[in-house]
């Protein structure tokens, strides 16, 4: 009764007072518990980790989450590997992925895989998946390549396709080429041992010659995985490609004969063009000189050197030979008639 008589007693200009004053006190003890995680520190405390209350306020001013180094060294801890902080917390600060390390070292030290910190931290910097890649090293990957296809040594085609099994070679993740870089290895020493194939009935009957063959190529040198194993999943027959050559080659030379017989066939209608231009000039010489002929002998009669009956024994020897002439022409067109 006597705390509502106060109440009652009490106006509403101190209520509001009052109330701000319980806000202004909520949110000191926000920032208190924010900037000072004591629970995080009393959590680490529980769990064995040895850290102080300081380092945790002074990773807030680093901005580094107190929160995510503190469950990093708890949970190596119980796995029962010792890491540092300040490694923690620069590894943070230079774009790592903490807990993704803490991860892969645990998983690595459970599988009895050597891996160290500052690998674990070079790889994750690198821009690669360590917890993955650990976890590949445990269990092999299967990747299937994109159908191949190749010529064996009788024209046919042939596409094949593979299952590579690979398994993360930690100690080339950082520098080791990648999943690509294996892919075209392995297409590579598939077209090749389908190209020294005498025929595509040899590859047919035994497909395990071309993993043979790739595996011992070493295509795995130099990247950041180890091929366990190569198997031919399918191969199929496509084009007969030596045909196909064989038939183009032949349209070829078939065009290139073509092409010189038309080179030919103009060469011989210029060279007839030009022996008719010829014989024509050669006519037309003719019909001038014997133009000249009547003037000839004109001249000849007013200079006396012709007389009138040499002028009669010319066109006598004249007609003679056109006679001649005329019944050569009648044998030979008899002759062709028989």
């Amino acid at each position: 009764m006597n705390l509502l008589f106060i109440l009652l007693k009490t106006n509403s200009t101190e209520i509001g007072i009052y109330f701000a004053i319980a806000i202004g006190a909520l949110i000191g003890l926000w920032l208190i518990f924010y900037l000072i995680p004591v629970g995080l520190w009393i959590t680490a405390l529980l769990s064995g980790v040895r850290i102080s209350l300081v380092q945790l306020i002074l990773m807030r001013w680093r901005k580094v989450p107190p929160t995510v180094i503190v469950n990093a060294l708890i949970t190596s801890s119980k796995a029962g590997i010792s890491l540092n902080r300040n490694e923690l917390e620069a590894h943070f600060l230079a774009g790592g992925r903490v807990k993704n390390v803490v991860n892969a070292l645990i998983s690595a030290d459970k599988a009895n895989i050597p891996l160290d910190f500052k690998s674990a931290t070079a790889i994750d910097l690198a821009g690669r998946d360590v917890f993955e890649a650990v976890q590949m090293s445990v269990n092999p990957k299967v990747i299937n390549t994109p159908p191949v296809t190749a010529v064996a040594k009788d024209g046919i085609q042939l596409i094949a396709k593979a299952r590579v099994t690979v398994r993360a070679n930690i100690r080339q993740l950082v520098g080791g080429a990648g999943e690509e870089t294996v892919l075209a290895r392995v297409g590579e020493g598939i077209v090749t041992s389908i190209g020294s194939s005498v025929n595509h009935k040899e590859v047919l009957e035994n497909p395990d010659k071309i993993s043979r063959v790739v595996l011992e190529r070493g295509l795995d040198a130099g990247t950041a995985f180890e091929i366990l194993s190569i198997d031919i999943a399918d191969v199929d027959v496509g084009k007969n490609i030596g045909a196909i050559l064989q038939m183009d080659q032949a349209q070829a030379d078939k065009n290139i004969a073509q092409a010189k017989a038309e080179e030919r066939r103009a060469m011989a209608v210029a060279l007839e063009q030009e022996m008719i231009a010829k014989a024509q000039e050669a006519r037309a010489k003719v019909i001038e000189a014997e133009a000249l002929i009547p003037m000839a002998i004109a001249e000849a009669f007013r200079s006396g050197n012709l007389g009138v009956m040499d002028y009669y024994k010319l066109k006598n020897i004249q007609a003679d030979t056109d006679m001649r002439e005329n019944i050569a022409k009648s044998n030979t067109q008899g002759n062709d008639i028989k």
